[in-house]
């Protein structure tokens, strides 16, 4: 009886190409099975999820609004550049922000100090990923304003990967703009990190999100072969 063990078990042997689940229960309890049975990609430490929201005039993806509670840098490094890399996959160019309640070193508090170090390791890692940090929200959306505060800033345009300092910031902000913005309408949230093309929902999903997270898993199991 338990759906996402005997799913995870059917992608594990071949019979099926890609896996929707959590429609019901919370993250963890699903994320449990799927580890056991699918693992982790090769070279990939940790798990994340990424939810897009479509809002009035632009697309956003959030992260990590459901897995870690409190991230480190390099967790918050390896996580970002995979969400870039699956927007990539998905036609999207990335331009990431990491958020902060701290402003380009406004504030030295630890979660601002940790989103300055990650930012210091994407650049490292990733070279060819537009992003910049650690910044507010309205930052991250209003490239003038920004231009105002840091003119020398690595990010151009509006963000649209905004990577937040741990799990509260995420999932507050993912919910409340889902609802007052967006019309209660996700993508996601997309697995990212697993060896195979699994996506956990959330009880909230919608016939429509369904609809939407089947075909880019397909597409996902697609570019993957």
């Amino acid at each position: 009886r338990r759906l996402t063990l005997i799913g995870s078990m059917l992608l594990h042997k071949g019979e099926v190409d890609g896996l929707i689940c959590g429609t019901w229960g919370n993250t963890s309890l699903h994320l449990h099975y799927i580890d056991q049975v699918i693992g982790r990609r090769a070279g990939v430490k940790t798990y994340a999820a990424m939810t897009g929201l479509i809002l009035p005039g632009r697309t956003v993806n959030l992260l990590d609004t459901h897995i870690n509670y409190d991230p480190t840098a390099e967790q918050l490094a390896e996580i970002t550049i995979m969400a870039a890399e699956e927007m990539l996959r998905f036609g999207q160019r990335p331009k990431a922000a990491l958020l902060s309640h701290s402003n380009f070193g406004s504030s030295n508090q630890p979660s601002a100090v940790k989103m300055r170090e990650a930012l210091a390791l994407i650049q490292q890692q990733a070279p060819w990923l537009e992003i910049d940090g650690e910044m507010h929200g309205d930052t991250a959306l209003d490239e003038p304003y920004r231009n105002q505060l840091m003119p020398r800033s690595t990010l151009t345009g509006e963000a649209n990967l905004l990577v937040c300092p741990n799990i509260d910031a995420a999932n507050i902000a993912y919910n409340l703009l889902k609802v007052a913005a967006g019309n209660n309408i996700a993508l996601g949230p997309v697995l990212l990190g697993a060896a195979k093309p699994v996506c956990i929902l959330t009880p909230s999903a919608t016939v429509r999100r369904i609809v939407n997270m089947t075909a880019m898993t397909v597409a996902d199991a697609n570019a993957g072969r």
